[in-house]
């Protein structure tokens, strides 16, 4: 191998924008690229490339260098890298058994309509080998007011295409059924496109759950169906009624904060509400906090960090520090991995 032209490959990749590091992972990976001619035979493919906006802001971020040790991102950027010759190899290479000459078509359609470069090169392309049904199913993502450059757009036209209209319309018309708008329901697909793969059933039996716990109709209803679908779908009866008891009951927070706050259900009872709550009721009983409880939000929705500076080393008083720190993370302590079910401890102090 010769020194001068490993050389000229690293000051290629250097005047490229590549730092080090990912110098180091690519060569690492690929050391034949080494032996590459830098002016002839690499030089040529990275500024196609970058002419083409493929690869600068995919391979520098130090993610997709990491993601890129993946086998199927292994072989697209040898690919990219070592025998590139035209988009079209390109999307060969990618999807070779499926008709080459729609996808080319439909994926120009969805460049030009504005989706990135970046993710048209790391989507897979399987949903877009149909003409028609392609057409038909980009048309109904367009209408119902989709961005093309947003992330979540790929994700809404992959599920229209793998669902007939009369099934999503059935799974809109389940939503509906319990209270939850229209509107709602496709604003939720524009932020989650597969929370409508929720079944009728597990649908049905959270709404039953929650108000099995004590929340109204309206209540529920006055949830977003986001946070109704992504948070509150999934949670046992168990799970669900004994967070809301120990919110309401333990803490004294009214039902109407679950509702507010529905992420609540979705927070781990043991590691994360059990030991904040704790800390509270013991700035309470010291009259540090006053007379008045906290929100729900500040107290459980904040990082762990944010609380720490929020609540515990804020104080100046530094026995009191040392109090509260072991109160926060007791339940971490003894009870690193909670078996699902588990009961948990509550230490309130006196």
């Amino acid at each position: 191998m010769s020194v001068s032209r490993t050389r000229a490959i690293l000051i290629l990749f250097k005047s490229h924008g590549f730092t080090d590091s990912q110098i180091s992972t690519i060569v690492t990976d690929y050391p034949l690229l080494l032996i590459e001619d830098a002016d002839k035979s690499l030089g040529p493919k990275l500024q196609f490339l970058q002419s083409r906006g493929a690869y600068c802001a995919y391979f520098k971020s130090s993610k997709n260098l990491r993601y890129s040790r993946g086998q199927n991102h292994k072989q697209l950027l040898r690919f990219r890298l070592r025998g590139y010759r035209s988009r079209q190899e390109e999307f060969q290479a990618r999807n070779f058994y499926l008709p080459q000459g729609n996808k080319l078509r439909n994926v120009s359609l969805l460049r030009d309509l504005g989706v990135p470069q970046k993710r048209l090169l790391g989507a897979s392309y399987s949903f877009v080998y149909g003409k028609e049904r392609f057409q038909v199913s980009l048309n109904k993502v367009l209408e119902r007011g989709f961005d093309p450059t947003s992330s979540k757009f790929l994700g809404a036209l992959r599920f229209v295409y793998g669902w007939k209209e009369e099934k999503i319309q059935e799974k809109v018309n389940v939503y509906k059924r319990l209270g939850f708008g229209v509107e709602d329901v496709w604003e939720m697909l524009k932020m989650w496109p597969l929370s409508l793969t929720h079944s009728e059933k597990k649908i049905s039996q959270t709404f039953e759950t929650l108000q099995n716990c004590g929340l109204l109709e309206d209540e529920i209803c006055s949830l977003s169906v986001q946070e109704f679908s992504t948070v509150c779908i999934g949670l046992s009866a168990d799970t669900v009624k004994k967070k809301t008891e120990f919110v309401v009951n333990e803490m004294n927070w009214s039902l109407n904060a679950v509702v507010s706050n529905p992420s609540v259900l979705g927070y781990n009872l043991e590691k994360r509400t059990v030991p904040r709550c704790n800390v509270i009721r013991t700035l309470m009983s010291k009259g540090l906090l006053g007379n008045k409880l906290p929100p729900v939000s500040p107290v459980l929705a904040i990082t762990d960090e944010a609380f720490l500076n929020k609540y515990v080393r804020k104080h100046d008083d530094k026995e009191l520090v040392a109090e509260l720190m072991p109160i926060f993370s007791l339940e971490r302590r003894d009870n690193p991995n909670p078996e699902k079910g588990q009961k948990c401890h509550v230490m309130f102090s006196a």
